[in-house]
């Protein structure tokens, strides 16, 4: 049964570990004697908090304990916890001057409920970090929904359908938000990913949004009959460029609220 892999997941590790750069370049926050990363994931991210307050207490929370034994593996200085963060989210015994969450609330509903009880985790003169994929409807995300809709496969997925992303405008983020921070900054960033090719674009969704769907199949064979359907329309949306290599843009929403 397909489940959260740390290889998988860090075979772009520069791709993915680049939004968290670029938000936590974005937060105005010195010295923050108390920073946790949720959905740390294998550490990748955490890593980069660590680079810049390296005097900082640092948590890590995942809830794949997968991810969480990768991440002790490769950074055993770091204080790492396996969790949900709904349930984190609604325990508010203990504040962080800085919550950081690179690609990870995406996977948790609720998001009218979710932000404000995490903001409540942030402690004065602190702030939530937040980044999250943006792009449910660029080919390659409609191209997996539309696959599991058809015939074919149809009636080898849930009824009631897989696990999906759950993502807002930026709007809805600051109207849930604005009531309680002192001041929210919000934004998109387009990345064109320059991939060796089509493939590597199912590759680098295994590693993350085609999981559910890979989850929910019966067997080895009908995961890797999908990923073969899935390969095929992938090539048709994202044709190769003159030397060969695909480019394959990702849209994502930023937000940093103070507290």
């Amino acid at each position: 049964m397909p489940s959260w892999n740390a290889d998988q997941y860090l075979k772009f590790a520069a791709e993915r570990t680049r939004p968290a750069r670029d938000l936590l370049a974005r937060v105005l926050v010195d010295r923050p004697a108390r920073v946790i990363d949720l959905g740390c994931g294998p550490g990748n991210s955490t890593e980069i908090l660590s680079e810049r307050w390296p005097e900082s207490g640092i948590n890590g929370l995942d809830s794949s304990s997968a991810m969480i034994v990768a991440a002790r593996r490769d950074y055993p200085q770091g204080d790492w916890a396996v969790g949900d963060i709904s349930v984190w989210a609604a325990d508010a015994t203990h504040q962080f001057d800085i919550v950081f969450a690179n690609a990870a609330l995406h996977w948790v509903p609720d998001h009218e409920q979710l932000f404000p009880r995490i903001f409540a985790r942030v402690a004065p003169g602190g702030a939530l970090a937040v980044q999250v994929p943006y792009n449910l409807d660029a080919p390659a995300q409609t191209a997996m929904r539309d696959l599991a809709a058809t015939p074919a496969w149809a009636c080898l997925f849930p009824p009631d359908g897989v696990r999906g992303w759950h993502v807002h405008q930026p709007g809805f983020y600051y109207d849930c938000l604005a009531p309680l921070a002192a001041d929210i900054d919000i934004w998109e960033t387009e990345y064109v990913q320059v991939m060796e090719s089509a493939d590597a674009i199912v590759e680098w969704y295994k590693g993350t949004g085609l999981r559910p769907f890979l989850d929910a199949l019966p067997s080895d064979a009908d995961r890797e009959s999908f990923l073969a359907d899935y390969r095929e329309r992938i090539r048709d949306s994202y044709p190769p460029q003159a030397d060969g290599r695909v480019l394959f843009p990702f849209r994502r929403l930023f937000l940093v609220a103070y507290h």
